[in-house]
């Protein structure tokens, strides 16, 4: 069976480059998300996120007639699901567990349109069992409809689970070329899937069970934080016996077999900052050195605060005539990673926004991918990077993007 039309939920960094890739092979898309101004401003042929190529792409799909966004979903042969799973709110201390209310809200959203042969796939990266209780609300939802929880292969509704896998920056290549994992609920859900992800990529489809591909997203990304977090140890260690860490590690990655990553502020955006802890509220007991990871990437920025107060303190000494009021602190960049514009769970948002909190002088944030800041400070300005080199007495390098590099001789390296 054919797609002709494909309808993508949620039209954000995965959701929207999805939904021009399939527009770019000549499908009919629609994509749906709550957010108006993303919906009218994709209906103009542009797009409301940075990522290189992709603005051209869904111009003209959209010119074309391929793609279309709304707010309330519309009939289609295939939804692909891809929407954010935050966590539910918790104390300090305790294990953040996932909250998988957009899914059941899109779930539910997209329940009234279905009908017999569609295929619905769950992109966003999910705990241990969000695609099964995703089946649960369609089937509670549409009981004229069978599911495969309890009609296997000859149900209604095919359901599976494909998690993205992509590099920000990136994204409209490696949609293309990676490859996907593909865990239906039945071999025909699977065998299903694979036929639509075709449409468009050229790496491999892998089939799975849905668990396992579920736990796949969220084993890559725990292996990554992990890797990130002996970097960022290393960096605390190096700190104290006084050693460079950056020599250190070049040194070290002469061996054939080690490649240790860099350090940093600390670990974000939407998934490696996130997926280890949906191990971690399965299997606490069992997940030991993935909590362990966590915990010291989510404590590298309050490092990094310290040592920012370690500057201010030694810019005051060798300054008297000025009082702690006069410093005016630089931070450069925002976003959870280089060259791009998202700010989720963003090490860098973190560390500014602590320092705004806690410095009674001004905060100056350059971040060359946004208009305006995530937050409110009243000590915080987003400036040009111009103007903070010029205002500042100590600059704090949070993000390596590109307008940086010149940026050679700053106070505090977020190490």
């Amino acid at each position: 069976m054919s797609f002709e039309t494909i309808s993508v939920v949620g039209l954000g960094y995965i959701g929207l480059p999805t939904a021009a890739m399939f527009a770019s092979r000549k499908k009919k898309v629609i994509g749906v998300d709550v957010n108006q101004n993303a919906v009218d401003t994709i209906n103009r042929g542009e797009i409301h996120i940075v990522e290189p190529d992709l603005d051209m792409i869904v111009h003209t799909a959209v010119t074309e007639g391929y793609l279309k966004a709304v707010t309330t979903p519309e009939p289609a042969d295939a939804f692909l699901i891809a929407v954010p799973t935050p966590f539910k709110e918790c104390d300090e201390g305790e294990i953040p567990e996932p909250d998988l209310g957009f899914i059941e809200a899109a779930s539910k959203a997209i329940a009234p349109v279905l009908k017999k042969g569609d295929l619905v796939i769950l992109e966003s990266t999910s705990p241990v069992g969000a695609t099964e209780q995703m089946a649960g609300w369609l089937a509670e939802a549409r009981n004229d409809l069978t599911f495969p929880q309890n009609s296997g292969e000859g149900a209604d509704v095919n359901i599976a689970h494909c998690p993205e896998r992509v590099l920000p920056g990136h994204v409209v290549r490696e949609l293309v070329e990676n490859d996907r994992v593909i865990g239906g609920l039945t071999k025909k859900c699977s065998e299903r899937s694979v036929e639509l992800y075709k449409t468009f990529v050229k790496g491999d489809c892998v089939i799975t069970n849905a668990r396992t591909a579920e736990m796949a997203k969220l084993t890559e990304n725990s292996c990554r934080d992990v890797q990130i977090a002996f970097a960022n140890e290393l960096s605390v260690i190096c700190d104290k016996l006084d050693i460079n860490v950056w020599e250190l590690i070049s040194l070290a990655n002469r061996h054939p077999r080690i490649n240790i990553l860099q350090p940093g502020p600390g670990v974000g955006g939407h998934c490696i900052a996130v997926d280890p802890w949906f191990i971690v509220s399965k299997t606490p007991e069992e997940a030991a050195l993935i909590h362990t990871a966590r915990k010291v990437n989510d404590a590298k920025p309050d490092w990094v605060v310290n040592k920012v107060k370690i500057a201010i303190s030694d810019f005051l000494q060798a300054n008297p005539n000025k009082t702690i009021k006069d410093v005016s602190i630089a931070c450069y960049g925002l976003a959870f990673k280089p060259d791009i514009d998202d700010l989720r769970e963003s090490p860098a948002v973190n560390v500014t926004k602590r320092l705004a909190d806690l410095h009674f002088g001004s905060i100056l944030a350059v971040e060359p991918n946004i208009r305006e800041l995530p937050f409110v400070r009243s000590n915080v300005e987003l400036v040009e990077m111009g103007y903070a080199s010029e205002n500042s007495d100590i600059s704090v390098l949070l993000v390596k993007h590109k307008e940086f590099e010149s940026i050679l001789n700053v106070t505090v390296r977020a190490t």
